[in-house]
C-alpha cells in the first residue's frame, strides 16, 4: 500500500522545521523603565520569526558592570546614550547595531490620585515624607531626577526625604508600596497602553528641566547569535514595535 502526504502539508512541515533549525535564544538586558514595552515587543518578535527572547531588567549601570565583567547578554537596551556608547569605544559592542530606540519621558508620580498637582508644586510642600528616586549614578531617570530638582532650586530641601532606589523599577515599586508618597518614574512606567487614564496623579516634567533621555541599543560583540540579535534590534525600529513604543508613552 502506497502512502500519500498532501504537498501543502509537507510544505508547511519543511517550513516549520527550517524556522526551528535556524532559532536562537537572545539574552537581552533591558533598562527598567522598558520592561512592559520590553515584554510586549518581545512576544511580537519570537512569533514574528521563531527566535526565542530572554529578558533581564535592571539598572543600566549595573548591566554595564556585567557586561564589562562577561555576562553573556547579546544585546542591551539601556536607558541612556552614554553607556552604549561607551561599549562601542571599548570594543565590547557591535557599532552598527548602535541607534535610538526610544526617547523617554519624567514623571513625578503618586499612588494617590489627590497628591500631585499638574505643575508639580508639591514638591514644595509638607504633603509627603519621602520622595523615591533611583540612583543617579547607575539610572539615567535618577540622573534626570537630579537635574529636576537642581533646576527647580529645590535640592537642598527635599534631599532629607529622598528615598534613593537602586533602578527606576524599584523607584516604581517605593510608591506603588507606600514607602514613598512621592516618585520620580518613567511616563512608560505608569501610562497604560490603552490610553486609558494615569492611575494615581502625575506631573509630566517639563523637558527643559533635565537633559533628554535617549535610550539606544546595540548588540554586544561576544554575542554567538549575532544574526538573531541583530535582527532583535532592527525589529525596534519597525512599525509593530514603535506602535507599543508609542503607547508606553516614550518617542523615538
Amino acid at each position: 500500500m502506497t502512502l500519500t502526504f498532501p504537498r501543502a502539508l509537507f510544505g508547511l512541515t519543511v517550513a516549520a522545521f527550517a524556522l526551528s533549525a535556524q532559532a536562537d535564544e537572545v539574552q537581552v538586558a533591558v533598562a527598567a523603565n522598558f520592561s512592559a514595552a520590553a515584554q510586549k515587543i518581545a512576544a511580537q518578535f519570537e512569533h514574528d520569526t521563531g527566535h526565542t527572547v530572554k529578558l533581564s531588567f535592571g539598572a543600566t549601570g549595573k548591566f554595564y558592570a556585567q557586561i564589562e565583567a562577561g555576562a553573556p547578554f547579546d544585546v542591551l537596551l539601556a536607558a541612556d546614550q552614554v553607556t552604549p556608547g561607551t561599549l562601542v569605544t571599548e570594543g565590547k559592542a557591535v557599532p552598527g547595531t548602535l541607534h535610538t530606540y526610544a526617547i523617554g519621558k519624567l514623571v513625578l508620580w503618586s499612588a494617590d490620585p489627590a497628591l500631585v498637582d499638574g505643575r508639580g508644586e508639591v514638591l514644595k510642600s509638607d504633603k509627603w515624607k519621602h520622595l523615591s528616586v533611583a540612583d543617579a549614578k547607575l539610572a539615567p531617570y535618577g540622573q534626570a531626577a537630579k537635574e529636576t530638582l537642581a533646576a527647580l532650586k529645590l535640592t537642598d530641601g527635599v534631599q532629607p526625604r529622598i528615598v534613593t532606589a537602586e533602578n527606576i523599577g524599584q523607584a516604581l515599586q517605593f510608591v506603588q508600596s507606600g514607602n514613598a508618597e512621592l516618585g520620580f518614574v518613567a511616563l512608560g512606567q505608569v501610562q497604560p497602553p490603552d490610553g486609558s487614564k494615569v492611575p494615581g496623579s502625575m506631573w509630566l516634567v517639563p523637558d527643559n528641566l533635565y537633559t533628554p533621555i535617549k535610550q539606544d541599543a546595540v548588540v554586544i560583540a561576544a554575542t554567538k547569535v549575532n544574526k538573531a540579535a541583530t535582527e532583535f534590534v532592527d525589529y525596534l525600529a519597525s512599525d509593530k514595535a514603535r506602535v507599543v513604543i508609542k503607547a508606553y508613552g516614550y518617542s523615538w
